[in-house]
């Protein structure tokens, strides 16, 4: 079982692990369950057959009603049984794949992450995997009732009258042709469920994100209406196709199960003609008057399990994606802290955005890229964090290719802070500590203090332990950020890469975290991204990027010495320094 990893439902079984064990156990104890629910027709069958002989051994009723009792009862609790260890094995196997799918995100390039909408990321990683849970595990218990129990009633119909055995299946055709014509065109329209409920996500995380920017500017009429379409669009695509499907699933579940149409007729001419006699005759009625049921249950799972074909297929394009690759453990020495990069290219999609980088960091130096917004110093200081790949070239630490090193080991490394720093909603204190999970209460308001956090979250109602908020909304841009920074000295990492990290504080507290920066980096490299160049006029040497190449590099007075774009990037920039001033 679960052998065949390409069809879904064995690719499922193939990720329950120690868990597959319940799934069997649970087809076990649905087969009991099943037997111990067909045994009490016998029972009545004979009851039957005792009453029309006139039978008055009133030991004997009690003796069968007795059986009938417990073997209910045993039914009734197996069946418990057998849901109950379906439903942990289904449990564990969900989060078994939602895990290995997180986990992926995580190796993945962040390009490939982000090109892909978070509302649609969330509804597969949440509702989709949720969704398989009913079919997983019912599926394999409700099966085996649901074939099995027909199957030896049928076999027990044919033992006592294979003619009436036969006139009881003549209903199923008739209800198969109407089922066949509710599935046609099934995958067009679940797809289009699929495609509405995706989009509906998507616009949904977008207008709650933007609703600030949406207010601000008086987009709150059109930003709606995008909404409130997507949304009719989503509730069109299932509307639509349940009318399309009512007509013929409500005659495929009347015609179906309504064995007694043929049954009773045919069997009442036999009973005429004496080719039956009335005790087998209320035998098979007994017998065939629930013998569709089990299949209706059965068929109704086709809808369940064609959706969970496409879920498996979201999840599978998640969990089978292309990650960076790295060694589990590191096979060469890395010997210092350089960093070099060698003639790097990358490419977003198609498009080439960087142009055979070439840059050498020594290890405990100050480098600082800047350039014109777009130039591509971002998408440098990501590929120096590993969070994407180059196409060509190579990036080594130490002398040693970065591909070739464990990317836990190599994360340890690095400590790296965007302009757009991502808070948990959590507590303050929490947030911090994710730089370093073994760190003291004290270590941290210490790294708080360095950063300029401590007064203004002491002045917060619960001081660090202030729940931030989704994202950190409950705190400003500028909290945020200096939170940031200070989680990522809190890490105390050999390699510190801040991009734009001060970009939302004010001057005296950019003042106050280059300070505390300046101090705290030390002996470690420190490669930062800003506009502006005046928090970088000290660095060690300072590369111009432009148009995805290194247009000039050198020390401040070098660059102002070329009288090329830096001297002109530094020109701009005083001045508008001195408007500030003046303002």
């Amino acid at each position: 079982m679960g052998k065949d990893k390409n069809n879904s439902f064995g690719w499922l079984l193939s990720q329950s692990e120690e868990r597959k064990g319940k799934f069997v156990l649970s087809v076990i104890l649905a087969a009991l369950s099943m037997l111990c629910g067909i045994a009490p027709y016998y029972f009545i069958a004979r009851i039957v057959r005792l009453l029309l002989d006139g039978s008055t051994e009133k030991g004997t009723y009690i003796a069968y009603c007795a059986a009938i009792l417990v073997l209910w009862l045993a039914h009734a609790l197996f069946h418990a049984l057998s849901t109950a260890n379906s439903h942990l094995a289904t449990f564990h196997t969900l989060a078994v794949i939602r895990k290995k799918a997180l986990d992926k995100l995580a190796k993945m390039p962040l390009g490939d992450v982000i090109s892909q909408p978070s509302g649609a990321l969330k509804s597969t990683l949440v509702e989709r995997i949720d969704s398989i849970e009913t079919t997983l595990a019912h599926i394999l218990p409700e099966f085996t009732t649901g074939i099995g129990a027909p199957i030896i009633i049928l076999i027990c119909t044919f033992a006592v009258s294979w003619k009436l055995g036969l006139a009881a299946l003549i209903t199923i055709p008739l209800g198969i042709v109407c089922y066949a014509l509710m599935m046609f065109g099934y995958e067009e329209n679940y797809s289009r469920t699929v495609r509405a409920t995706k989009a509906l996500n998507a616009v949904t995380t977008e207008y709650i994100n933007g609703i600030e920017v949406i207010k601000v500017f008086g987009k709150a009429e059109s930003s709606y209406e995008k909404f409130a379409a997507a949304a009719k669009e989503s509730a069109a695509s299932f509307v639509d196709w349940m009318r399309k499907c009512n007509v013929y699933m409500t005659f495929a579940m009347c015609i179906m199960p309504a064995t007694m149409l043929s049954v009773l007729p045919i069997g009442g001419i036999m009973a005429i003609h004496g080719t039956i006699t009335a005790a087998d005759f209320i035998t098979v009625i007994i017998l065939t008057v629930g013998l569709i049921e089990p299949l209706l249950g059965v068929m109704a799972y086709s809808d369940d399990i064609a959706q969970m074909n496409t879920i498996v297929t979201e999840v599978r394009n998640i969990i089978d994606a292309p990650e960076m690759k790295r060694p589990e453990k590191l096979t060469s020495q890395i010997n210092g802290g350089d960093i070099v990069l060698d003639n790097i290219r990358f490419s977003y999609s198609d498009k080439e955005v960087l142009h055979g980088i070439s840059m050498t960091i020594p290890e405990g130096s100050f480098i600082a890229l800047t350039g014109p917004s777009g130039s591509g110093k971002s998408t440098i200081a990501r590929l120096i964090a590993s969070l994407w790949d180059v196409n060509d070239g190579s990036i080594t630490l130490g002398g040693t290719n970065i591909k070739d090193i464990p990317l836990d080991e190599y994360n340890q490394r690095i400590a790296y802070v965007s302009q757009d720093n991502f808070l948990f909603d959590l507590s303050i204190r929490e947030n911090i500590r994710l730089g370093r999970q073994s760190a003291t209460d004290a270590e941290i308001e210490e790294a708080a203090k360095k950063c300029g956090c401590h007064d203004f979250i002491m002045g917060l109602e619960n001081g660090y332990d202030t729940i931030v908020g989704g994202s950190g909304g409950h705190l400003s841009g500028g909290e945020r950020q200096r939170i940031s920074i200070a989680r990522a000295m809190l890490k105390d990492a050999d390699t510190i890469i801040l991009d734009e990290a001060t970009a939302y504080t004010d001057p005296e507290n950019e003042a106050i975290i280059q300070r505390s920066v300046a101090k705290l980096v030390q002996g470690k490299t420190l490669i930062v991204i800003a506009h502006r160049l005046s928090t970088v006029k000290n660095a060690d040497c300072i590369y111009v990027i432009n148009h995805g190449s290194i247009e000039e590099s050198g020390t401040h007075d070098e660059l102002l010495a070329k009288g090329g774009l830096y001297s002109s990037m530094w020109t701009a920039h005083i001045t508008a320094k001195d408007g500030e001033e003046d303002v």
